[in-house]
Parts: C-alpha cells; structure tokens; sequence
C-alpha cells in the first residue's frame, strides 16, 4: 500500500509524496538547527507477508511543522508512528529523528531517543487507577524526582490544557474531551519537540475535537513543536493545515 499526497491544490503523485507536501512550510531558513528536519522518511518499505503497506515513502517534518496522516481505519497510518518511534523496523529505507538515523537503532538507543518524544494515544489511554495528577506526572515519578520539582511541571502542564482544576479528579470522572487533554498534558512533560498524536480525536463530538485540533495548533505556533497528526476524519484538515498526506 503506498503513501499519497494531497497538498493544498490536491495535487497527488503514485507511491511518492509531492514536492509541497515533503518540504518544509518555512520557505527559507537562516537557523542551521532548524534546517534540519524534526523527522524524515527516506524511501521507506514496509510489509506485512506479501501486503506492502508503505511503498518508498519520503517526506519530511521541519521544526515547528504539523503534518496530518489521513487515511481509514486499518489503512497503515499508526504504522509511521511507530516507525518513528522503533517499534517498527522498514524492510527497506531510512528513519530519522532530529537528522540522526535511528533506522538500526536497539533498543536501549531508541529508549534514548523515546524521551524526546510526546506520545498522544487513542482514547487518552490513561492509567484508571491513577488521579489526573498521577498520570500527568508518571514520567517524572519514574524518573524519581523530588515531589516539589514534580508538582510545579503538572500544574503548567495541566494549565496548558484548561484542566488545572480537575487535577483530583480520577479518569472515570472525566469526559471523553477532557481524558484526552490530559493525555495531551502527560505527553508534554519534559518539554518534547516532537509530539505524535494517534487518532486523537477519534470518536469525540466536533466541538470537543476541535478543541484538541486548537491545543495542537497552539503546540506548533507557541512552543515551536514538531508533529504528526494521524486521524480518519476529514474536518481535521480545517483547523490544523493547508498541506497532509493520504494513506491510499
């Protein structure tokens, strides 16, 4: 199955991705840190048995860029994402993050490479058992920082999103909307300069998406974070770009 572009004049090419839609949305660059892309795919292969699911993908990410992987249910879109974070290895190709090819990383180096990257699942994917403040603060609690350093970092993470007051709360007692803006705050501490968003609004009424499209947006335009946005539905499109790609 191969990879198709659809920029913002829906122009598309078989098995490539368009010259628009690879390229950086920043037509020139004077800083040479952010010349180099935040991901890039280079002619990347990848099946399953005899099913091609991606056919000599290329494209980049630049600092500070959104793109949107759109495509149906079972159509390959997680594929990428976990391409990008070493759970899948391309048959063919190379993947870089940060201009370094971790495409034969092991897994103790893509560890390394993990933790500077936000991770945004389906459904919020939060921990029942664990209070709002718990799962945004899992990470630093792992790391077994001191609870005065850990507090401070929740509460911006949570203010981030509008849910400091629901910082008590257990995830039963939240909306759908809201579980995934604490997904969203958990997948922000540390900063990461690149945050993957796996179908996160999937599933969620159009004003409460289009909230998650806005903290999106407000991630690329204030904090100058890098991302990938995979979703099925098409008003994503609307609120979050003026280029994507289609998984055809």
């Amino acid at each position: 199955m191969s990879f198709l572009p659809s920029d913002s004049i829906h122009s598309s090419l078989s098995g490539q991705v368009s010259v628009n839609a690879a390229g950086s949305t920043f037509a020139h660059v004077d800083d040479a840190h952010r010349a180099i892309p935040a991901i890039e795919f280079r002619d990347v292969v990848l099946a399953f048995d005899e099913r091609v699911v991606l056919d000599k993908l290329s494209f980049k990410v630049m600092k500070g860029e959104t793109k949107i992987i759109l495509g149906g249910s079972g159509g390959g879109k997680s594929t990428i994402i976990k391409l990008v974070l070493g759970l899948l290895k391309p048959d063919e190709g190379r993947v870089l993050v940060d201009g370094e090819d971790i495409t034969d990383y092991n897994e103790v180096q893509m560890m390394t490479v993990r933790k500077r990257i936000g991770m945004v699942f389906q459904e919020g994917a939060l921990f029942d058992s664990l209070s709002v403040y718990d799962n945004v603060a899992y990470r630093l609690h792992e790391q077994g920082l001191p609870e005065d350093e850990v507090e401070p970092e929740v509460r911006r993470m949570l203010r981030f999103v509008n849910l400091e007051d629901a910082i008590d709360k257990m995830p039963a007692e939240l909306s759908g909307g809201m579980r995934r803006r604490v997904g969203i705050a958990r997948a922000l501490i540390g900063d990461p300069k690149i945050v993957l968003f796996d179908e996160p609004t999937a599933g969620l009424d159009p004003p409460t998406a289009r909230t998650i499209c806005e903290l999106a947006m407000k991630l690329r335009d204030l904090e100058d974070v890098s991302s990938i946005f995979v979703t099925h539905e098409m008003n994503n499109l609307d609120y979050l770009c003026s280029e994507y790609a289609v998984v055809n």
